[in-house]
């Protein structure tokens, strides 16, 4: 590892030669996008507009005769063939906003999206289409590029808006993803962490349009994220710090807002109501108008909870803002708001005292890309983006039991039984202070993002990109000086992609970054696939794909933890020297991840089912570890220097886990109207060092009621499991959809779980603690929705989660929902509805 004071001009010119192609490339492309802004490339000029393009099967094999399909909005306006080579032709004789329709025998029918020409200029199509059977989508998250899913050789999911139509939050969806769990702890609002293939919950980089939502240091609040605006959600479980640099350690989450699409302006508005004082309220309006496009939506929902100080609600905004001067330029502006306020009332199983705090957000999230397609070869994009976060939590004083032998509050006595069958009884320490504060941790991002990609051949294309991010984060209590961090970042990424013969897709890369905090960095990364037999929509089998990737992650630790490092801990001690040595404690440094999987997907039954099945491994290493006050104590830190320690422990490169497993997904089309899915993960996930179990004693791993069982109180020990990491998840999923109907059946099936109870007795003992292994128990969680659209303008739906009402934790102490249930209708205003006939 270099340390920053090692990173002298001559490395930087070694970083720079082998990255002579990127910084070229990328400078030539800004050059040219600025160029094409004002004036559209010669090489499109034309003395009338034309729209030209290519046909092509999920693999990219040219499709002939297709049948082509010129609109205005819902009118044709011209037809024509595609020709043996895949291509078609169309002239253009008035400026208006187009779509293409191809249809073909075997395929599903493809509409493009539209596209504004002038009276001059020359647009350039592919359009891929994709079989009649089970799902196919375009993706960009796993190669940068639009590509379809069927091409690539990463773990991929990719959902639409029909797929979660219903739900009202984004972790909803992700349940029903293979390889994916997530965690929310307590009720709607708590805090919600995502876990691909066993990786920590801060482990995966999370963009809204391109534009990364993690704090400083990959942490996401998913419980924050509503579907409102969101046009689609692609999942990659596997890391890519080669495409998109720190924080990509075990995958990547990409949300895509909402356009307007309709000629005339469509509004919609959704009321609902349900249970525990829950309601919500929804607008939307979007439209195109010549060269713009625009989208707009505002959606608030309120509900109380079923636990005394949870009341919740979260408004978020959308806005999504096209532009086309030409048909090789297109310039786009998202922005998203979201302000949202919910009561904090901590383990209420556990305490048996609901906290009395709030945690609050104001965040902004917002964009700007010019895209630029220079030649039909060559493709350049430039983006600008920020983040804002301004999180508050909000203690309004003790409300716990006064202690008067230490002045602290104590929890109810309670007693406390784990999924284990282990039992224990007693106080908790439960608040140490009666006095109100707030705790603030603003983060601050804005980074500049250039692309260059370019089509060597109608087999490979090059893709070339640079990044520069500025990350500024703090942290402390209001009405104090925040302690505060700022780092410049800097990234290179090289890819090539391509196929050879429409049968083996590969993709292959390397990124390179400069962190503010830990220097240089490389994370490779490269996936196969290779069609043993084609898809077909008939025979028994078809569409045989094998699979295979291999990728390094990297992540960075947080602002919180870089400043309470166990290395800064020990350096200013007499003794830090000695102490530094004899523990191997080293700066904080990176989070590290080395993955590869491996699979098969197989299509059947005249390719209306498709079953895949992928084994993963996934070797965590330098992973940021927390040593309390008593493992310092131990480690050598004077008694008298831990009220120096405002916040606790202390933080170092410390954790080293493996996580292996096998997942099974399936889909089955078993009529035009019904659809199924389901899907398995097995995870063997175990800890193969720990801090806490190789440096610090034996009473500090054993609690004093189970004196022959080893104890992670505040991580876990080595040979465990990772807290919260289920061996067994599932999924289900069945779809109906006819004329005006819809309805759906899905259920998310999670085994028990490895945690810690985190408990103090009042004498800030061990005697609470439980056994860490199977803690948490095991939970089916059930939902059902449906529709119906009374009109073509009013649709009445209704949503019913946790069918069975199963009291479960996702995290120890903290009770989930109960059933819930919302009712609502939704109004259609406007659209093509308003057009002439």
């Amino acid at each position: 590892m270099l340390s920053r004071s090692l990173r002298s001009s001559a490395h930087r010119a070694v970083v720079a030669g082998s990255l002579l192609f990127a910084p070229f490339a990328v400078t030539f492309s800004l050059s040219t996008v600025i160029a094409c802004a004002a004036v559209e490339s010669p090489l499109y000029a034309q003395t009338q507009a034309r729209i030209h393009g290519e046909v092509h099967d999920p693999l990219g094999a040219l499709v002939p005769h297709a049948s082509i399909e010129l609109l205005t909005g819902t009118n044709i306006v011209a037809t024509t063939t595609s020709a043996m080579d895949g291509s078609f032709d169309f002239a253009i004789s008035k400026a208006g906003r187009y779509t293409v329709r191809a249809t073909a025998p075997t395929f599903e029918t493809t509409t493009t999206p539209s596209m504004y020409l002038g009276e001059s200029g020359k647009a350039d199509l592919t359009i891929t289409m994709a079989t009649r059977t089970v799902t196919q989508q375009v993706t960009v998250t796993a190669t940068g590029m639009p590509t379809p899913e069927a091409q690539v050789g990463s773990a991929l999911t990719v959902l639409s808006s029909d797929e979660y139509q219903s739900m009202l939050e984004v972790q909803e969806p992700l349940r029903l993803i293979p390889g994916v769990q997530l965690t929310q702890i307590g009720q709607m609002g708590g805090t919600t962490g995502l876990s691909i293939r066993g990786g920590d919950t801060d482990a995966n980089k999370v963009l809204i349009d391109g534009v990364p939502i993690n704090a400083v240091g990959g942490g996401v609040e998913f419980a924050n994220v509503a579907t409102t605006g969101l046009r689609s959600i692609e999942v990659l479980r596997e890391p890519n710090s080669a495409l998109y640099g720190s924080d990509a350690l075990a995958g990547v989450v990409n949300l895509t807002s909402a356009k307007g699409t309709t000629r005339l302006p469509l509004f919609t508005y959704a009321g609902e109501a349900g249970n525990f004082g829950t309601y919500r309220n929804e607008v939307t309006a979007g439209t195109t108008y010549r060269q713009f496009d625009l989208y707009s939506a505002f959606a608030r929902i309120d509900s109380r909870n079923n636990i005394p100080g949870s009341a919740f609600h979260n408004a978020t905004y959308s806005g999504n803002f096209g532009w086309t001067p030409n048909a090789a330029n297109d310039l786009r502006f998202t922005v998203r708001h979201l302000a949202v306020s919910g009561g904090q009332p901590n383990a209420i199983a556990l305490y048996g005292i609901a906290d009395d705090a709030q945690q609050k957000e104001q965040d902004d999230i917002f964009s700007g890309l010019w895209s630029n397609q220079t030649t039909p070869r060559w493709h350049n994009a430039v983006r600008y983006g920020g983040l804002r976060l301004n999180g508050q939590y909000n203690s309004f004083g003790a409300t716990g039991i006064p202690d008067p032998n230490t002045g602290d509050y104590d929890g109810a006595p309670v007693t406390i039984t784990g999924a284990n069958g282990y039992t224990v009884s007693g106080q908790a320490v439960f608040q140490y202070s009666s006095d109100p504060s707030s705790y603030l941790s603003p983060t601050t991002r804005n980074f500049v993002y250039a692309q260059t990609d370019y089509r060597l051949n109608p087999h490979m294309v090059a893709l070339s990109a640079f990044k520069f991010e500025k990350e500024h984060g703090s942290f402390g209590y209001a009405g104090k000086t925040l302690t505060t961090i700022d780092r410049g970042n800097y990234s290179y990424t090289m890819q090539v992609s391509g196929d050879l013969r429409n049968r083996l897709f590969y993709n292959l890369g390397a990124g390179l970054e400069d962190n503010g905090l830990f220097g240089f960095a490389a994370s490779p990364r490269a996936s196969l696939a290779y069609y043993l037999s084609r898809p077909d929509a008939s025979g028994f089998f078809s569409g045989t794909k094998l699979h295979g990737s291999f990728g390094k992650g990297i992540k960075e630790p947080s602002v919180y933890q870089q400043v309470n490092s166990l290395y800064g801990t020990l350096a200013v001690l007499t003794n830090g020297a000695s102490l530094l040595s004899q523990y191997h404690v080293d700066p904080l440094g990176p989070e590290n991840s080395r993955t590869f999987d491996a699979g098969i997907d197989q299509q059947i039954l005249d390719g209306r089912a498709r079953i895949g099945v992928t084994y993963f491994h996934n070797q965590f290493t330098n992973g940021v570890q927390y040593v309390p006050q008593a493992g310092l104590l131990q480690l050598g830190v004077p008694a008298a220097s831990l009220p120096a320690f405002t916040y606790g422990g202390a933080y170092l490169n410390a954790m080293a886990f493996r996580s292996q497993g096998v997942e099974i997904e399936t889909e089955y089309k078993l009529s035009s109207h019904l659809f199924a899915r389901g899907g398995y993960t097995f995870t063997d996930a175990v800890v193969q060092h720990s801090f806490s179990s190789d440096n610090i004693g034996a009473s500090h791993n054993y609690a004093s009621n189970f004196s022959t069982i080893a104890i992670g109180a505040y991580s876990p020990l080595d040979g465990a499991r990772p807290f919260r990491v289920a061996p067994h998840t599932g999924y289900f999923g069945l779809s109906y959809t006819r004329s005006k109907f819809f309805g759906s059946l899905t259920g998310t099936l999670v085994s028990k779980r490895d945690d810690s109870d985190f408990l103090s007795d009042t004498n800030f003992d061990t005697s609470l603690l439980l056994p860490n292994r199977n803690l948490l128990g095991s939970y089916q969680r059930l939902e059902v929705a449906g529709g119906y659209q009374l009109t073509p303008r009013i649709n009445v739906y209704t949503n019913i989660e946790n069918l069975l009402s199963e009291h479960y934790f996702e995290a120890f102490g903290y009770p989930a929902l109960p059933l819930t249930f919302r009712s609502g209708l939704k109004l259609n205003f406007g659209g093509e509805s308003w057009s002439l006939r």
